[in-house]
């Protein structure tokens, strides 16, 4: 080919394509830009809110089933019977504890984090006031129903609200701090976190059932599991 001057033309300049940057695990667990694992902030506060509205739901069917209460309940009732004070003063006293040991993890609450005390807590009531209308004396199978059923529940809506990471509630955060500082495994930090309530629990007068048991040892696994759909950044980072 040549041009109008006749003479012949220079070829033109080839241009350098630019590889697309590759997005490694280890960057996907970290939700580096680009990440497929990586939430869009409008799913990130749904998930937040849903899996908070499952807690107290599920929180509400452990304990109207009648089968034994979850282990920080046990922990509460135990309190409240050794000292005397009101139920719901236990309970913010022991997050509020529980919220120190925070400190020498490094976790920081967030917004779900005011959110878990906040929605749970609006849940619970009106969840127990439906069962108590629907269900007014749960018979023994529909009283394991809701044993098992509160407790995967609980599993899932726990993996759906960490995993959005806007916070942690905060025994989770005591067990994500655990997890982040030691490398251990969800199920086993929270498996172990759950049994320890338990014992210390009954130890001081709480009572509990076969749901507690089971609750105890069954939910860490379902955190894990659920986690794989719920938490593509991981649950602790």
């Amino acid at each position: 080919m040549t041009t109008t001057t006749g003479r012949p033309a220079e070829p033109a300049p080839e241009t350098a394509a630019v590889p697309a940057p590759d997005v490694t695990a280890t960057e996907i667990a970290a939700g580096a830009p680009g990440a497929p694992g990586l939430m869009r902030p409008v799913r990130r506060g749904v998930q937040l809110l849903l899996g908070l509205v499952g807690f107290g739901v599920a929180t509400a069917m452990m304990l109207h089933s009648g089968q034994g209460a979850m282990p920080w309940a046990v922990l509460d009732q135990g309190i409240v019977d050794r000292t005397g004070l009101a139920y719901g003063w236990v309970v913010l006293g022991v997050g509020l504890l529980v919220m120190l040991a925070w400190i020498p993890l490094r976790q920081k609450p967030g917004i779900g984090t005011i959110a878990n005390i906040i929605v749970i807590s609006l849940v619970i009531d009106p969840s127990l006031w439906v069962l108590e209308r629907l269900l007014p004396e749960p018979a023994l199978p529909t009283g394991i129903a809701l044993a098992l059923g509160g407790t995967v529940l609980l599993g899932v809506s726990t993996a759906a609200y960490v995993g959005a990471r806007l916070g942690p509630g905060p025994r989770d955060g005591l067990m994500t701090g655990i997890v982040q500082r030691t490398g251990w495994p969800v199920w086993l930090v929270k498996t172990v976190i759950e049994v320890t309530v338990v014992v210390v629990g009954v130890l001081l007068g709480g009572t509990f059932g076969w749901a507690t048991v089971v609750f105890a040892f069954g939910v860490g696994p379902v955190v894990q599991v659920a986690a794989r759909w719920l938490a593509p950044r991981g649950l602790v980072g």
